[in-house]
């Protein structure tokens, strides 16, 4: 039953590359974490300003801790002991880093990437500034299209957030998407990437490997 089950996320990964690609995204799968950091790794080099997205995949796969060992800024506004002030630096300062690292809500079968925001920093630097972004997503974060890419933003991912954040919000309460109107709600731009904009250099790494919410 495993195999059936690999044999199911690998077919669906293989399609949503073949997508990407067609609209003009540069894309890969991997089977490993090994091969997935090593091929983010190439990309890195001493020196350069590195731009870390409001992202649990990122986190979750051991890469902050190989950035460490090169001497490269990394622009993290997760960081412990931040002020506001700090957080809005960093943040802007990721729109022109030389790489940009962060995950995204969904990805869709047809190759689109599609992302909700409350600040809308990180949707802006996937879009435009950065020399290169790379977009680091597990299995899970596929869906079929982009109906359902927002319906599982809705679902799954931004009452998790609300919850994990401890918002003062209903999703976080319930579990589900009200649409409130709530002074704190984190759940204000959406974005759909399409095709690759004109003039970046955007890839796209998918893994056979649940990561993120």
């Amino acid at each position: 039953m495993e195999n059936l089950r690999e044999w199911h996320k690998e077919r669906m990964m293989e399609r949503t590359v073949k997508a990407l690609l067609s609209n003009y995204f540069d894309a890969h799968f991997f089977t490993d974490r090994t091969s997935l950091l090593e091929s983010i790794m190439y990309h890195v080099y001493p020196g350069m300003t590195i731009g870390i997205g409001g992202s649990l995949s990122i986190r979750g796969i051991g890469l902050l801790e190989n950035l460490a060992q090169i001497d490269v800024e990394v622009l993290d506004h997760w960081k412990q002991g931040l002020t506001k002030e700090d957080i809005d630096v960093i943040r802007l300062a990721q729109l022109t880093c030389d790489l940009f690292l962060s995950s995204a809500n969904a990805i869709t079968e047809k190759g689109d990437i599609v992302n909700i925001d409350g600040s809308g920093n990180r949707v802006n630097a996937m879009t435009f500034g950065p020399k290169k972004v790379i977009i680091i997503a597990g299995y899970n974060k596929i869906t079929p299209d982009i109906s359902s890419a927002l319906d599982r933003i809705k679902r799954i991912a931004a009452p998790l957030n609300a919850k994990r954040l401890n918002m003062p919000l209903p999703c976080a309460e319930t579990g589900y998407c009200h649409d409130c109107k709530v002074e704190a709600r984190i759940c204000r731009i959406t974005s759909i990437i399409q095709r690759r904009p004109i003039g970046t250099n955007i890839s796209v790494y998918l893994i056979n490997e649940e990561l993120g919410l």
